[in-house]
């Protein structure tokens, strides 16, 4: 796994929307739609995947309300529901599905095995005791 996939467990698909510019904070900090949501403890790129699986419309409201709840941020303060818009529209049309490498290189081919690990544990546990049992025995 590379440093960007920990970084960004969902790959850069939201990089236009998290890195979005919202204004300036009353202290003069700049602030991206990225620290917004983390002053409203929502892991960013969680809410724009879950946002970008939303429709449109639902999508902007949720948005709208989130940024209705940050209040130390004049500009969202002034036409936040159009800010929302433009920025939803930032978002990838579908939520992207994370395939792994192997899965997509087709080198996933090892068999299915039916039992458990905690089950071949207690497998080699008793015949490990058995052994056991038989050197003390002769």
């Amino acid at each position: 796994m590379s440093a960007s996939d920990v970084l960004h467990p969902d790959g850069s698909d939201y990089d236009a929307f998290l890195f979005a510019e919202l204004g300036e904070d009353k202290t003069g900090a700049a602030v991206t739609v990225l620290s917004a949501l983390a002053r409203l403890d929502l892991e960013p790129w969680t809410e724009a995947r879950e946002l970008a699986g939303l429709g449109r419309e639902d999508a902007k409201v949720r948005l709208t309300t989130h940024f209705e709840a940050i209040t130390d941020i004049p500009a969202l303060a002034l036409a936040s529901e159009g800010r929302a818009a433009k920025l939803i529209s930032l978002l990838p049309k579908r939520a992207p599905l994370r395939v792994s490498k192997s899965l997509e290189a087709g080198t996933n081919n090892s068999p299915k095995i039916s039992i458990s690990w905690t089950m071949m544990a207690l497998v080699g546990v008793a015949v490990l005791t058995w052994v056991y049992y038989l050197a003390q025995a002769g």
